[in-house]
């Protein structure tokens, strides 16, 4: 029965209270008549009752109120027809791969001017990439053209099983609809993408595989690495040649800031690869270039970008001239450092300050000079002390800690506390947390906005950080102090010095040579919202999808993004299997319907006329004069 709820169709009883009102009469009066009389008078009743009924079915509110009635019930139970409607009414999910190799010849072109033709009333785009991004969610026609429009294929590889699970979970709200995939199927990420359709199909979504593109040869630079030897970079690259003969490759590079460019030739084997080395890289961004006619171009090109180790220009505050932090400082390269016993009037010639009061505490005319200095780009770190214990610390410099002290607390059971990594940090990398043991330390809580890399196993911050203004304020719970007052053990452990090393180059905009060098695909999240720009565009935000091969910027960094990935560059795959398997493993036959099923809701049409019935019977009513 096609109602949506035929139990309101119960409501049609509401008629007969309208029957029994309309035949209601004034009750009759008992009198004493010859029984003649009686009889003729039951036959004039039994006339009368007929003659009422004639009337009631001729009078024009009867059947306006009774017609409204039956509207209502019909209304309430969900009253539907259905209908064979064109294709192109239904909400199309349209899967682009924007997948590396889809930048071959004009791959790219041709899944688009597919797309175009399967665009329908309601549509949603899903950019198939390392993440699945949805471009457009329930748009019109017009929408999805501005945005065919647009799009472009990247450099990371498509997880095409995601993005199909993706238009699972926008057409399941809606019942049913079909996903268009259109890809050249010759690599994807995560899940099996057959898989994922028959899941889709098994809860009713239709979903078709449209592939495009055919095999063409190609060369690539598919790996690359950066060595450090005695503070000098070199960079090994490797080069494929996936062609049926074997190829003399020109190599064409520009090195670093001074912009000097060589170039030379390699062989690389049919089917095989090569390696070449570049030694002594200065700072600054180097490019590789193959010089090839391939059909993709963006693993022809490697970008290498290494920082800019300038001099470290260190100030250390301390009453204890005999520390390790002090003597792990000394032995960085490239760095200056200067010891002083109080904070200068002027710290604008440093590039990091390093505060080590043990038992002196910072005075409060300092206070004012390190928060400005700190607001206005410079970095300082803090050791923890009895200095920095709260009822001798100033009010001004605890609100700039990225901890709130509380007090010093001793493990007085005999049984050390011991520390956990919190968040990965190229800065803990070589920490072994499991040999360090904690038996003094400054009690504090983590503050809202700071990020905890290490803590005590009772949850008390050791290694945090924060941004104050354009700076960084760095706190290292490890006291460093030496002899039978020691704090931990951590500055007799060979890491110590190293630790430092990374530490100093991380708040100098260092850091590790792999953060400045990345893959496709990577996903990065910034400890706060930053203008980042990219090969094509610039936005901001605290995270970042690395999907083109390139330069990026962020917070004055030079990042290079390489593609890297032997199977995008292998545009040599035919890929006909995935569809053979998805054509074997289909439930229906069924390439493109031309109709599909529709359920045509009529209550819009009820009110309508609902509506016309009452405004005649007030009519009627105005015209007796009864209104």
């Amino acid at each position: 029965m096609p109602f949506e709820n035929p139990l309101a169709l119960i409501a049609l009883l509401s008629v007969i209270p309208l029957i029994i009102i309309y035949m209601l009469r004034p009750r009759p009066k008992v009198l004493a008549i010859p029984s003649l009389m009686f009889v003729l008078k039951l036959e004039r009743e039994r006339k009368r009752v007929y003659a009422s009924l004639t009337k009631i079915v001729q009078d024009p509110l009867f059947l306006i109120q009774l017609l409204i009635l039956i509207l209502l019930s019909i209304g309430a139970a969900g009253y539907y027809y259905t209908s064979q409607e064109p294709l192109s009414g239904e909400h199309t999910v349209l899967v682009l791969d924007t997948s590396a190799s889809m930048q071959v010849d004009s791959r790219f072109a041709d899944a688009v001017k597919i797309a175009d033709g399967y665009v329908s009333k309601k549509n949603s785009i899903i950019l198939a990439s390392d993440t699945p991004l949805l471009a457009l969610d329930g748009g019109d026609a017009s929408s999805a053209k501005g945005i065919f429009s647009k799009v472009q294929p990247g450099a990371g590889t498509a997880d095409l099983s995601a993005a199909i699970t993706t238009g699972m979970r926008l057409l399941s709200k809606e019942g049913g609809g079909r996903i268009i995939v259109i890809s050249d199927f010759t690599n994807s990420k995560g899940d099996d993408p057959v898989s994922s359709k028959n899941l889709a199909e098994s809860y009713g979504i239709s979903v078709n595989f449209v592939k495009v593109g055919k095999p063409a040869d190609n060369i690539g630079i598919i790996n690359g690495w950066i060595q450090s030897t005695d503070g000098k970079y070199g960079y090994t690259g490797v080069i494929k040649n996936y062609k049926d003969q074997a190829e003399k490759v020109k190599i064409e590079t520009g090195t670093g800031t001074s912009g000097n460019s060589t170039s030379f030739s390699l062989n690389v084997p049919a089917g095989g690869t090569n390696q070449f080395t570049l030694e002594n890289l200065g700072p600054g961004i180097t490019t590789v270039q193959l010089n090839v006619k391939d059909s993709l171009s963006v693993d022809n090109k490697a970008y290498i970008s290494i920082p800019d180790t300038s001099e470290q220009r260190i100030l250390y505050v301390t009453d204890d001239g005999k520390l390790p932090s002090r003597t792990a400082l000394s032995l960085l390269p490239n760095s200056n450092i200067s010891v002083v016993k109080a904070v200068p009037s002027s710290l604008d010639n440093y590039t990091l300050v390093v505060l080590a009061q043990k038992e002196t505490p910072i005075a409060s005319g300092s206070v004012e000079t390190i928060e400005n200095y700190v607001r206005n780009g410079g970095n300082a770190v803090f050791i923890a002390s009895g200095a920095l214990a709260p009822e001798k610390t100033e009010v001004g410099l605890i609100k700039i800690l990225p901890v709130k002290p509380t007090g010093i607390e001793n493990e007085t059971n005999g049984n050390d506390l011991g520390v956990k990594e919190v968040q990965q940090s190229s800065i803990t990398t070589d920490i072994r947390s499991d040999e360090i043991s904690v038996h003094t330390y400054l009690n504090a809580t983590e503050r809202t906005g700071s990020t905890t890399l290490v803590a005590l196993e009772n949850g008390v911050p050791l290694l945090s950080y924060w941004q104050v203004g354009k700076g960084t304020v760095f706190y290292m719970g490890l006291d460093d102090e030496l002899g039978d007052d020691a704090w931990n053990n951590f500055h007799n452990l060979p890491e110590y010095p190293v630790f430092w090393i990374k530490l100093v180059e991380w708040l100098g905009g260092t850091g590790d040579i792999s953060e400045y060098n990345l893959n496709t695909g990577t996903l990065t999240s910034l400890s706060k919202t930053e203008e980042i720009k990219t090969p094509s565009k610039t936005f901001t935000s605290n995270h970042i999808l690395f999907d083109e091969s390139g330069i990026y910027e962020i917070s004055g960094k030079k990042i290079a993004v390489n593609l890297y990935n032997d199977k995008e560059s292998n545009t040599t795959v035919d890929a006909s299997d995935v569809i053979q398997r998805a054509v074997a493993e289909d439930k229906s036959t069924l390439v493109r319907a031309d109709t599909y099923t529709v359920k045509n809701d009529i209550t819009d049409y009820l009110i309508g006329v609902m509506f016309l019935l009452i405004l005649a019977e007030i009519i009627i009513v105005r015209r007796r004069g009864e209104l």
